[in-house]
């Protein structure tokens, strides 16, 4: 595992993913079990023998596997893990048992990520494991399984290697190890975003965060440019230059393009960068601020998109903008009242300092937009008021009313559950400032996520589709592994704006 010198250099902590055509021996086979015909109890778990899901195996094993399964109680709750030893016939020393839910016909591509997620979690430190749920639908399977492999990188001195799978293999019909390819590489992109997330701010600050998004960007063959605190302020970069001026780890803009074809359409991505947030002058309490060090989730999850455009070969053009400052509160720290003039010339009043987020998004989105994109994504831990609105884990998505639904509906498709949100006119007005262009913040508390939206919106140039998706909830998990979601960073929405991506190129 890494020790804090390694942390920042090292690869995201996953079981190497195969696919095989023919069931292997391994250590542990995982199989799925949905509910059986016989509803019991009121429609609770059935009282009858579960089916057993389990392509590969013949008729009399899984047989057998359905009757142990009921023996031991094994629950058919969608992500539900019980071990037990192999029956014969199970190429395997244990069986996983990972419930699917209450009917093989209702099974979805979400259902069996999250049961490969929790399945390879169950399967950790067992060495090899063999996972049979779907031969056909096997992208589903083995992104869940990588997802759920994933351990957060710790810094320590001990040697933890051997609670790791030494690899999933995934059944799959002929011709599915392509798909088993393209899902372990998403699933490294997205462990990368986690794994940027979860570095402790002492190590993971704006030139530490600059220099690895470099690095990894040069290694995938995107054009790189950093810009340090002089040539932002020589820029004209009022916003990301205040609200990093607290800090004595002065502040960073990354760009990274992965150039595809001329004629193609070229996506612009920005993602909010505060590698820890403090509040500023306006500081915040004590209670729940060292979670703050997530606060730079939508600049993960925008560098390691970019990565994966590249990987994955995308025939269009995408460029990432990411701000990255550092929000603390000092003799040099910007001020409640401060009025700031943002790139492009627009001024601000700042009237809460823990409203930065949206100060380095601006610039950030009129530079994007400097560059002529057909689209553009933002994306960010934006505003406690997402989590009131729609809870942790499900996204906010507003901007240009067909683009914003587009965006949506593609991230409910892949399992991240976005879901579109109004930027209403009678909101705007509290943005209004007696002695600048805007304010940062209105003077109420009412829709707080949308109007961080309208603020947004005030720097998008005309005629550029735009999504602004608010992740404060979603980037970060602060309970318990679920499905394919560990603890701390969640990589999302990675997995949505490549679909976005995808979908443009498809599509344009």
């Amino acid at each position: 595992m890494p020790t804090a010198q390694s942390i920042l250099t090292h690869s995201p902590d996953l079981a190497a993913i195969e696919a095989v055509t023919t069931p292997v021996e391994s250590e542990v086979v995982v199989v799925g079990i949905a509910a059986g015909a016989d509803r019991g109890n009121g429609g609770a778990e059935s009282d009858a023998a579960p089916v057993v899901v389990a392509p590969g195996l013949d008729g009399e094993v899984t047989a057998a596997l359905a009757t142990l399964a009921h023996s031991v109680g094994a629950s058919t709750k969608v992500g539900s893990t019980t071990r037990v030893p192999a029956p014969e016939g199970v190429p395997g020393r244990s069986v996983v048992l990972v419930g699917l839910g209450s009917s093989v016909d209702e099974i979805g591509d979400e259902t069996l990520r999250r049961a490969a997620g929790a399945a390879a979690r169950a399967c950790r430190g067992l060495g090899a494991a063999l996972v049979l749920l779907d031969a056909e639908r096997v992208e589903a399977v083995a992104l869940g399984a990588a997802l759920g492999s994933f351990r957060p990188a710790k810094v320590t001195a001990k040697n933890d290697d051997d609670e790791k799978a030494d690899s999933v293999k995934v059944f799959v019909a002929e011709g599915g190890a392509d798909a088993v390819t393209r899902a372990a590489t998403i699933a490294e992109c997205v462990g990368l975003a986690r794994d940027l997330v979860n570095t402790p701010p002492n190590l993971l600050f704006p030139g530490s965060f600059a220099d690895r998004a470099a690095e990894l960007a040069a290694a995938a063959g995107l054009e790189v440019e950093v810009m340090d605190e002089t040539a932002l302020a020589d820029g004209g970069f009022g916003g990301i230059l205040a609200v990093g001026g607290g800090s004595s780890r002065p502040p960073r803009l990354v760009r990274l393009t992965h150039r595809g074809n001329d004629d193609r359409p070229s996506v612009a991505l920005v993602g909010k960068g505060v590698t820890f947030d403090t509040g500023g002058i306006s500081i915040k309490p004590a209670a729940g601020m060292e979670q703050m060090t997530m606060d730079m989730g939508g600049a993960a999850a925008v560098v390691a998109t970019v990565i994966l455009a590249a990987r994955l070969g995308l025939d269009l053009t995408v460029v990432a903008t990411v701000p990255m400052a550092e929000n603390m509160p000092s003799s040099t720290a910007y001020r409640p009242g401060d009025v700031l003039t943002m790139y492009g010339g627009t001024t601000v009043e700042v009237q809460n300092t823990d409203a930065e987020g949206r100060l380095i998004l601006a610039d950030a989105i009129v530079r994007a937009c400097e560059d002529s994109p057909s689209h553009l994504i933002d994306t960010a831990t934006l505003t406690g008021a997402q989590m009131v609105a729609l809870g942790r884990k499900t996204p906010g998505v507003m901007g240009t009313e067909e683009f914003r639904d587009r965006v949506a509906e593609l991230s409910r498709g892949i399992g991240e559950g976005g879901w579109p949100m109004p930027l209403p006119e009678e909101l705007r007005d509290g943005l209004d400032s007696e002695v600048a262009d805007l304010t940062n913040v209105t003077p109420h508390r009412w829709g707080g996520m949308l109007s961080a939206g309208l603020f947004l919106k005030e720097f998008v140039a005309e005629g550029v589709q735009w999504a602004h998706i608010d992740v404060a909830g979603p980037a970060y998990n602060d309970g318990g592994p679920e499905g394919y979601l560990p603890k701390g960073g969640t990589g999302v929405p990675v997995r949505t704006m490549l679909a976005v991506l995808e979908d443009i190129a498809s599509a344009d």
